[in-house]
């Protein structure tokens, strides 16, 4: 590894508070990333207009290279060099790269891409990311093949593959999100399930608002969706075909139901349940709909999460006396508390990387979103508003979203994302007005 690409190393450790972070390249080349004082100073990329190799695709090719752009400068970690800053393009997808005009324009990374349309509605879209400085490509040149229908998705899989390589880490642009989309006075709010690309494109809503729903969450293959909804007259949890927009009741219990999360391997579901005015936890099965009580303490315990090996479920619980964070046997058992700081905390979700919980936490009349180690070690509150809530992890556990409310009578949710050092906050604004956000995994 060169001196440089240590460098570049030490900014994504620095960013992303981690040891060991490395930069995915297969020809080392002079990554120069300056830190001053904390301050992150995003790498410089170009992406010069996309070749069109067929007619048709005109149109597209600007647009797909307009989502690769907003999805890499989206990250913080990385800065676009705009059209009228470049000297030259890229007129042919196969030329020799003019590498002396990129590095006046003080490019580091370049990304080339072509894209042509074929009978039937086929969409071709090729990519290759270069060092500009070591004048050398990083890895190869990659082919995507789908539909100018998904033409959105296949500029993600672009951003995904040119992030992964330039950071070491897995991506998260090719991903769902499925939330509480909300419209209305604030004392008569109409909620509806409602699904989304990352970004807030490709909004959908899945179900009416005749009913008050709460708390989607995504199943593991991102096939399914559980969430808390109403209809009854009281809350229960039920199950959604996302390819069928079917649903039913998830399990016969009686008194209320709420807030399910699937386990790892989409086999169990564990929810809280209220029964003779005391709630607690319970696991229930997919396929046989036993249910089995996980909790007995005399308090409310709610908001369950599994760990991602399937052995552990983080939770909230008052047994203390107020809300505060515990973990839990997947079997139930003793539980160890986790929060111990001031204030408040609840809606513990389990990172996909297994080392962090994050949380929302109340103190002082003011709302945090955190994220603490499993070991209740190094605590960081990473938002404070007049209302966070409800943190969702992306598939490679850098970024939460989440929902922010504004106070007043007109207040309204929007969701937010954050990444776990607390940069980069910013409102996904397409979304419109939203809450309870779950996130899906990276999608094949």
């Amino acid at each position: 590894m060169t001196v440089s690409q240590k460098a570049f190393s030490l900014f994504l450790a620095a960013f992303f508070g981690l040891a060991g972070f490395h930069v995915s390249a297969q020809t080392p080349g002079p990554l120069k990333i300056e830190i001053t004082e904390g301050v992150i100073e995003p790498m410089p990329f170009a992406v010069p207009a996309f070749v069109a190799e067929t007619v048709s695709a005109k149109d597209l090719s600007e647009d797909l290279a307009a989502v690769v752009i907003a999805d890499l400068v989206g990250t913080g970690l990385f800065r676009d060099i705009p059209r009228n800053a470049q000297i030259s393009g890229i007129s042919n997808f196969d030329s020799p790269i003019q590498f002396s005009d990129w590095k006046a324009v003080n490019a580091q990374a370049l990304i080339t891409g072509a894209v042509s349309t074929q009978s039937g509605g086929q969409l071709v879209v090729k990519f290759r990311l270069f060092d500009v400085f070591a004048q050398a490509p990083l890895g190869e040149g990659l082919r995507f093949v789908g539909t100018t229908q998904d033409w959105r998705r296949m500029a993600h899989k672009v951003a995904d593959a040119v992030y992964a390589r330039l950071t070491g880490e897995s991506a998260y642009f090719d991903s769902k999100v499925v939330f509480v989309s909300e419209s209305g006075p604030k004392n008569a709010r109409n909620k509806r399930l409602a699904i989304m690309d990352y970004d807030g494109a490709n909004l959908q809503n899945l179900t009416d608002d005749r009913s008050i729903v709460l708390a989607p969450r995504f199943s593991p293959d991102a096939t399914k969706v559980l969430y808390t909804s109403y209809e009854t007259g009281s809350p229960r949890a039920f199950l959604l075909d996302l390819s069928t927009l079917k649903r039913k009741a998830l399990a016969e219990l009686p008194g209320m139901s709420f807030a399910p999360r699937f386990s790892p391997d989409g086999q169990n579901v564990v929810m809280s349940a209220s029964l003779s005015g005391n709630t607690d936890i319970y696991m229930v099965n997919l396929q046989s709909l036993q249910a089995t009580r996980l909790t007995t303490a005399p308090s409310i315990e709610t908001a369950p999460s599994f760990s991602p090996d399937s052995q552990q479920i983080v939770f909230e619980s008052d047994r203390s006396g107020n809300q505060q964070i515990y973990v839990m046997p997947a079997s139930g058992g003793e539980a160890r508390r986790l929060s111990f700081g001031e204030g408040r905390y609840g809606t513990p979700v389990w990172s996909p990387r297994g080392d962090l919980v994050a949380f929302t936490k109340i103190n002082q009349g003011r709302f945090h979103i955190g994220v603490i180690r499993l070991d209740g070690s190094e605590e960081r509150l990473l938002t404070s508003s007049f209302l966070d809530e409800g943190p969702t992890w992306s598939p490679n556990g850098r970024v939460l979203m989440f929902f922010r409310e504004t106070p007043g009578a007109n207040g309204a949710p929007s969701l937010y994302s954050v990444d776990i050092t607390g940069r980069n906050l910013k409102k996904v604004s397409a979304a419109g007005n939203g809450s309870d956000p779950s996130w899906s995994r990276l999608r094949e």
